[in-house]
């Protein structure tokens, strides 16, 4: 494994970067001021909103690209790259699917703030981690803006709770697995793997010059952009039958681990 020619890191978030607590660790940025160093372009990918990654990432995002709700927004330094809205048709649809079962709890995602429904109101807390920003409304017609991405929380399972239910909207929408607990609506091209096509064009870098991390099955079209694809140890099956390689997990510092790597080969170049 040669990482001394890489030029693009592309990195989840939840379950990847960030440990269990969600929270990114100090040894990260001590190595980001390294990578830095060596001018590669380094990439915040998630399903969070944009205001939440740049929130866990502060101290650095004018350093970085974001690419927000799994794809559906690419922004660098508040300047937006690529905004994928979601088609409107079928949204009743999606609303009375949630309406019905009320162990789902929509969170509707905006540019700029997230809409829980009152119905959720048990669980804002807990939204809130993840969509800090956001208002409570009675009705999906409540919202003005264009909807980037709904996300749809359960408290055991998406795969099995959530998906059953939605998989008749897979005609019109794109449909991800993204966590244990979450299972996200998005436009078809509003994936993580569109989103880092175009940055790779735009800074004519190969797939061979990329490396990229995941744990969940809304990473699966980014991460086969990337010759340096890992899996994270506590990432789901399918991710880790992509990637072409395996790292710890995310409470292990596996990112780290690999990126210390990445540095000292860097450095080995130089002399």
């Amino acid at each position: 494994m040669n990482l001394s020619q890489i030029k693009l890191i592309a990195t989840d978030m939840d379950g990847t970067l960030l440990n269990s607590n969600h929270e990114v660790s100090k040894l990260f940025f001590e190595l980001f001021e390294e990578i830095k160093k060596h001018n590669i372009l380094f990439v915040a990918a998630s399903g969070r909103p944009y205001y939440s990654i740049v929130e866990k990432l502060s101290s650095i995002k004018d350093d970085i690209i974001v690419v927000a709700e799994n794809g559906g927004i690419v922004a660098k330094q508040d300047t937006l790259l690529l905004s994928t809205p979601i088609k409107k048709d079928n949204l009743s649809k999606v609303e009375s699917i949630v309406d019905s079962n009320h162990h789902i709890h929509p969170v509707f995602c905006t540019k700029l703030k997230a809409y829980f429904k009152s119905a959720s109101n048990g669980h804002i807390k807990l939204l809130s981690e993840y969509y800090p920003t956001f208002t409570v409304i009675d009705s999906i017609t409540d919202i003005e803006e264009e909807i980037i991405k709904i996300a749809l929380y359960h408290d055991q399972d998406s795969e099995h709770y959530i998906y059953p239910l939605v998989k008749e909207l897979e005609s019109d929408y794109k449909l991800k697995i993204s966590g244990k607990n979450w299972l996200d609506i998005s436009d078809d091209l509003a994936n993580k793997g569109h989103a880092l096509e175009l940055i790779q064009k735009m800074y004519h870098i190969s797939k061979e010059d990329t490396l990229v991390f995941g744990d969940y099955n809304n990473d699966l079209e980014m991460l086969k952009l990337a010759s340096y694809s890992f899996a994270m140890e506590n990432a789901h099956p399918n991710v880790k039958e992509i990637a072409n390689f395996e790292t710890k997990s995310n409470n292990e510092f596996g990112v780290e681990i690999i990126l210390k790597q990445l540095i000292e080969a860097k450095n080995n170049l130089l002399g």
